[in-house]
């Protein structure tokens, strides 16, 4: 396999993000071995989750950018939508709670 490194990581590291991605990753482990568990989906949820935390994630990351790069530009794009409406909702609640 050739190592490919992307061009800059910028590492943000965050307490919940890193619980998520290593709770996928052991279950992508498990479902590499039992039958009803989905193991590759769940690695590559485990590796997308951890790309911003640790730099391993992030040259695996670039593999399957490289790899796939049609699929890789569309989920970042709905991790970004993602982002924005958790914000607006976020927003909307304190302002219903009258704290902003």
């Amino acid at each position: 396999m050739v190592e490919t490194r992307p061009a800059y990581v910028s590492l943000r590291p965050r307490r919940g993000r890193k619980a998520l991605g290593w709770t996928l990753i052991v279950l992508g482990v498990l479902g590499c071995i039992l039958p009803f568990l989905q193991g590759f989906l769940f690695l590559a949820l485990g590796i997308f989750v951890l790309r911003d935390q640790y730099i391993w994630a992030a040259n695996r990351w670039a593999w399957v950018q490289g790899r796939w790069p049609g699929l890789v530009s569309r989920i970042e794009s709905m991790e970004a939508s993602l982002n924005t409406r958790v914000t607006g909702w976020g927003r909307g609640i304190r302002r219903a709670l009258g704290r902003g």
